[in-house]
């Protein structure tokens, strides 16, 4: 057992490193520390953290025996060679979703890392959203009884973004830099699908961005913390860039009620706004965001009851690396989940173009 910092490094100084990433370990300088920024071309766009080395000489991250891991976070499309480059550096690697743009690339990083003694882990920080975590929670309660369907939604009314697309691109489509949060969500509570149905468009036509989809996985028995009818459970994960008024966040149906969570985990609206972890509402819903259980007891009685969110904390994920790193624990994100999710979103693209 050691006590040490993890120090990290990152490779990309962008919204990924700035926004998402380092906010949530202003309250873990305890155990975690940010040492080295490398960017090709730095810039000023992003105020830089105090008590980090920023460089745009990758041996200055690379080769420094310090650093821990190398947290990658590059444009998708950089994902793959920056995150090989690390690995052939002697590093552990943490790889920004989506994780890289094929299978094929996603295996190769496996097996090199596996071939170094190293890890690779995919920064799946929404296993750890509010509403994710709320909905885990009525569940868990038992009241909902089976497990019928479970529907998550993730909308936008962002008109804007497709229409300025007038090409097909993985780097710029929904399933690639959207699925991968719910998706994920879904492989890591539910488990591995007996099946899925897709519905995978181009809303403004083929040869433009893919802008929406349906993704439908069904579940003959329970593969995780939750019961099942014989007629097994339908998970479904749903997103477009054109609704005007979102659809709520969860809504889950079991044998004796249902769920709905309408709005999203506030952390990235709070990002966003720059009102970051260090505050301690950071991220908390108000009652008016709380999700609604409706469900008959085992005496027949209607109930309908508020649940108050479960807080949510994107940094956990962080604590969980420290876990593995320093201490051996087995990776929060396992190499058969990002295979698998990286399978789906392989197979529900190929017809785009």
């Amino acid at each position: 057992m050691t006590d040490r910092l993890l120090i990290l490094g990152y490779y990309g100084n962008g919204k990924s490193t700035n926004r998402y990433q380092i906010p949530f370990l202003m309250r873990r300088a305890d155990k975690i520390r940010v040492k080295t920024i490398y960017a090709r071309t730095l810039k000023n766009d992003w105020a830089r953290w105090d008590g980090v080395t920023y460089t745009n000489q990758p041996d200055e991250l690379l080769q420094d025996p310090q650093i821990d891991v190398v947290v990658v976070t590059t444009p998708s499309q950089a994902h793959y060679s920056a995150a090989r480059q690390a690995l052939e550096a002697g590093k552990n690697v943490v790889l920004e979703k989506p994780f890289v743009q094929s299978v094929e690339e996603a295996k190769a990083l496996f097996d090199l890392a596996r071939e170094k003694g190293l890890m690779i882990q995919c920064f799946q920080n929404r296993r750890f959203d509010s509403d994710y975590l709320t909905m885990q929670k009525v569940i868990a309660s038992g009241k909902l009884g089976d497990l019928l369907e479970v529907e998550m939604h993730f909308d936008y009314y962002r008109p804007e973004v497709p229409m300025g697309v007038d090409h097909y691109s993985k780097n710029e489509s929904y399933v690639y830099n959207h699925a991968c949060h719910t998706a994920d969500q879904v492989l890591a509570y539910f488990g591995k699908p007996d099946r899925i149905v897709s519905d995978v468009r181009q809303i403004l036509g083929k040869g433009r961005m893919n802008d929406y989809f349906d993704l439908d996985f069904f579940y003959e028995k329970a593969k995780g913390p939750y019961t099942v009818p014989a007629g097994g459970l339908k998970v479904s994960v749903k997103s477009s860039y054109f609704r005007v008024k979102e659809r709520p966040s969860f809504v889950v149906y079991g044998t004796k009620g249902m769920f709905v969570k309408k709005d999203k985990d506030r952390q990235e609206a709070d990002l966003k706004k720059f009102y970051l972890p260090d505050h301690k509402d950071f991220g908390m819903d108000l009652p008016e965001n709380y999700g609604i259980l409706t469900y008959y007891d085992e005496k027949g009685k209607f109930h309908e009851e508020t649940v108050e969110t479960v807080q949510g904390d994107n940094g956990l994920y962080y604590d969980a690396l420290y876990e593995t790193i320093l201490h051996g624990a087995p990776p929060l994100v396992t190499e058969e989940q990002t295979m698998l999710q990286m399978k789906i979103l392989e197979e529900v693209t190929a017809h785009l173009s």
